[in-house]
């Protein structure tokens, strides 16, 4: 399928893939939507913590770095695994102009070798972060009450509704800890439902820019 690179309302870039009219991140900001769904409404639950995320998946690595350097303010020390069947190509790599919009220069080398590290193994990032970038398709994904923190953020359900079934969010609760959470710019009432069935206690709340509502969804013991 064909991906362009295109601008995002907030002036971050993302990929659009044409075929689907689907964007790996809000067309209404690329930036705002990572800080306002997955930072703002799931890393800052946990400060000054020691926390393990995973993210689903790991796509143009914005979600990745933001935590980095947001984890880096609040004092976290983060075991970060982003989850990938399909990584994007160098040449869409150097047309993310992420560092420059969230004036991190000094950490543009970061954000490249989040990339370039190889795959299945364990990188550090400065002193309290590190980063295990697994190629593996969401449906084999098999962990058991590992994460604090599950960022999910899949292509939406319209283009890819087997991404947001019982089945997955089975595996995403499973692989939380208890009281662990889940974050997702999704709203949909289907989407809930199958959390719900899992055992996930869910709340709605205020989206990103562009978009009404997100989920929050728990694992409460």
């Amino acid at each position: 399928m064909k991906r362009e690179i295109i601008q995002t309302l907030d002036g971050s870039t993302t990929i659009q893939i044409k075929e689907w009219d689907e964007c790996y991140h809000s067309k209404h900001g690329a930036i705002q939507e990572a800080q306002h769904v997955f930072i703002k409404n799931g890393l800052s639950l946990f400060q000054n913590k020691q926390i393990s995320i995973l993210e689903i998946g790991f796509g143009t690595g914005l979600n990745a770095f933001i935590t980095f350097l947001e984890g880096r303010k609040m004092n976290q020390s983060i075991d970060y695994v982003g989850v990938e069947a399909y990584p994007i190509s160098a040449e869409e790599l150097v047309s993310m102009n992420y560092v420059e919009e969230l004036n991190a220069t000094d950490d543009k080398g970061v954000f490249e070798h989040m990339h370039q590290c190889k795959w299945e193994e364990k990188e550090t990032f400065g002193n309290d972060f590190s980063l295990t970038k697994r190629k593996q398709l969401f449906e084999e994904i098999n962990d058991l009450d590992r994460f604090d923190l599950i960022y999910f953020d899949a292509f939406g359900y319209r283009v890819q509704p087997d991404l947001w079934s019982t089945a997955i969010f089975k595996k995403m609760f499973d692989a939380l800890k208890d009281n662990g959470v889940l974050v997702t710019y999704a709203a949909r009432g289907v989407v809930k439902r199958s959390m719900i069935e899992v055992g996930f206690t869910v709340e709605k709340l205020a989206g990103p820019p562009g978009k009404r509502e997100m989920f929050r969804a728990r694992k409460l013991v």
